[in-house]
């Protein structure tokens, strides 16, 4: 059974930050695209950031020089670093995976493997 699940989040003034974790389990080892999503009540779910199958790494321009990936491939974890945290960064924020692939191609259109979410509270 492949599982995604995030932790790390909580409460921070502006100006602080957080780092988030999205362990992965059950997955077969091939190689997967990555990303964390957010999503604010009566809003569309938004990409933040995505990591690609090669390493190649893409940030929401919103969040560009703010956030930055990490991963630990013995513990399977995924890692997204917030720092200088805005008020507007306020959501449940999601790791996610797509349908996996070779190396060589470009990330599914969409993710097909989700994690319960977890909240991010930035207080001005």
């Amino acid at each position: 059974q492949v599982q995604l699940m995030e932790s790390g989040g909580g409460s921070v003034q502006a100006g602080g930050s957080l780092k988030l974790s999205c362990v992965a389990s059950g997955f077969i080892p091939i190689k997967y695209c990555q990303a964390w999503f957010r999503q604010v009540p009566g809003k569309e779910r938004e990409m933040v950031a995505q990591l690609t199958r090669d390493g190649s790494t893409t940030f929401a321009d919103s969040v560009k020089g703010r956030f930055t990936f990490s991963q630990d491939n013995a513990e399977n974890t995924l890692y997204l670093t917030m720092n200088n945290l805005k008020p507007e960064d306020t959501a449940v924020y999601y790791c996610a995976r797509d349908k996996g692939g070779p190396l060589s191609d470009a990330c599914s259109p969409s993710y097909v493997y989700w994690g319960p979410g977890i909240q991010v509270t930035v207080s001005s």
